[in-house]
């Protein structure tokens, strides 16, 4: 009996740690719809400036009085919560938005596939967590069950992907995202996520302000509608706040490699919202890469001695 309670106590953060990062995935899937469906009506630096201000606006009531007792904690980390911020808020979801003025959205999902891949590359070099077969076999199966979930099964649409610039600024979104996730793991134990996710945020909003006040300069501001209004509501509060508090916190319980790799399930997701709301039609092939996707997850994250390896 005792030890099935001991058993049980190792499985539940690392059963909440594949939860939060499937809450994470589901919510970011809906912010690649929304950032396609409004790619004319706000340039990438104007989204990504307001993205975050949203979510500091919202963070703040509830994290800054962590933050404040907190903030030896900060002062002494700076220089860390700067690279974090840099490459996680200011960088990252900027280079997406960038990325999707000059690219095909196939093209930014098939390259940001590649994130994980990355993460499990950093996590070897170092933490010295070992890449064994069964991993390397399953990366390969989601890798090709997220090609034939974008291509739809046509050997013709993967031939006949053009490249374009956007594809570089989309390979370097997926090397910082990496980057990134492995900087979340070294997040000093004493410092609250809470209190590391508001530095951050705050941070990479203020390496935006100039950028953005550069591209109001040499175009214009942002029009508000209430459409999009709504749209930067969803991205500021739930794909910034809700998903990163997972995301982060994922990390923390179950490690970056196995987290990241949660990351496939994006394709997924997005595929079945775009069924739900835009009508668009699931086939077979879809579903067959979807559980080639599902399969291969499991395979990379196979439970090992009743419990999650967390290195």
């Amino acid at each position: 009996m005792n030890g099935n309670r001991e058993i049980l106590s190792q499985a539940r953060p690392v059963i909440m740690g594949y939860f939060l990062a499937v809450v994470a995935t589901i919510i970011w899937a809906g912010n690649f719809i929304i950032a396609r469906a409004f790619h004319d009506n706000i340039l990438p630096i104007g989204l990504a400036f307001w993205r975050w201000a949203i979510a500091v606006i919202t963070l703040t009531p509830f994290a800054v009085r962590v933050t404040v007792a907190e903030w030896k904690l900060v002062q002494k980390h700076f220089r860390y919560l700067i690279v974090s911020a840099l490459s996680g808020v200011t960088v990252f979801n900027t280079l997406i938005y960038i990325a999707g003025h000059t690219t095909q959205a196939m093209n930014l999902a098939l390259i940001a596939s590649y994130s994980p891949i990355f993460v499990v590359l950093m996590s070897r070099i170092f933490y010295g967590e070992m890449i064994s077969l069964t991993r390397t076999k399953g990366i390969l199966v989601t890798v090709i069950g997220v090609v034939l979930l974008l291509t739809k099964g046509s050997l013709e649409k993967l031939l006949n992907i053009s490249f374009a610039i956007g594809d570089l600024y989309m390979l370097l979104a997926a090397i910082i995202f990496a980057a990134y996730t492995m900087l979340v793991k070294r997040k000093p134990p004493t410092m609250g996520m809470i209190t590391f996710t508001l530095s951050t945020f705050s941070l990479g909003l203020l390496f935006l302000i100039p950028f953005y006040a550069l591209e109001c300069w040499i175009y214009h501001p942002v029009v508000f509608n209430p459409s999009l209004i709504l749209a930067l509501l969803y991205i500021g509060i739930l794909s910034s706040v809700v998903a990163f508090l997972a995301w982060n916190k994922a990390i923390t319980l179950i490690g970056p490699s196995r987290t990241a790799f949660i990351y496939y399930l994006i394709p997924i997701f997005s595929g079945i919202a775009a069924w739900l709301l835009l009508g668009e039609a699931i086939t077979f092939v879809h579903i067959f890469s979807m559980l080639l996707i599902v399969f291969g997850i499991i395979m990379t994250n196979r439970m090992e001695n009743g419990f999650a390896d967390r290195s």
